[in-house]
């Protein structure tokens, strides 16, 4: 491998880790219009191995935004990032998957009884999230995102 392909190759992984951060933080933040935005024009999403829906990801996008209501603090810690490269038109580099581990600690939007926050996280899951990216012109994107719940903890 020559140093320019090397170069392109950490640059296009950087690219990548920083897609999949953004995708955490948006969800945290419920920013639901960046959420969309870091999606493929075909770009889907799977959150049924965690109770929800699969579909388009502006549907999934609402979803969201409905469900995580009751959640006054979300935050994603996605460790463990295993990322492949793949070929798309004979050109390599326009396809990655990517594993990632997640824990996922939520707070319900009940409060403290003097009116602040109440502490420590009510709700928390983990599992693996399954990304499919592609390059597209605007850089990279989800094409697909496949939640693989596999513990949670609930109040109480």
């Amino acid at each position: 491998m020559t140093q320019r392909v090397e170069l392109a190759t950490v640059m296009d992984r950087l690219a990548v880790d920083g897609l999949i951060t953004d995708y955490a933080v948006a969800v945290d933040d419920g920013d639901w219009t960046a959420y969309r935005e870091l999606f493929a024009s075909d770009g889907r999403a799977d959150y049924r191995s965690a109770g929800g829906i699969e579909g388009e990801a502006g549907n999934v996008a609402a979803w969201l935004a409905e469900s995580m209501r009751v959640f006054a603090m979300r935050q994603h810690l996605i460790v463990n990032r295993r990322v492949r490269f793949g070929i798309l038109d004979q050109d390599t580099g326009d396809t990655a998957r990517v594993q990632a581990d997640y824990v996922n600690p939520m707070r319900l939007t009940a409060d403290g009884p003097d009116g602040s926050p109440a502490g420590a996280p009510d709700f928390v899951c983990g599992g693996r999230y399954a990304f499919g990216l592609l390059r597209t012109h605007d850089g990279w994107r989800v094409r697909e995102v496949v939640v693989q719940e596999k513990w949670r903890r609930l109040p109480g």
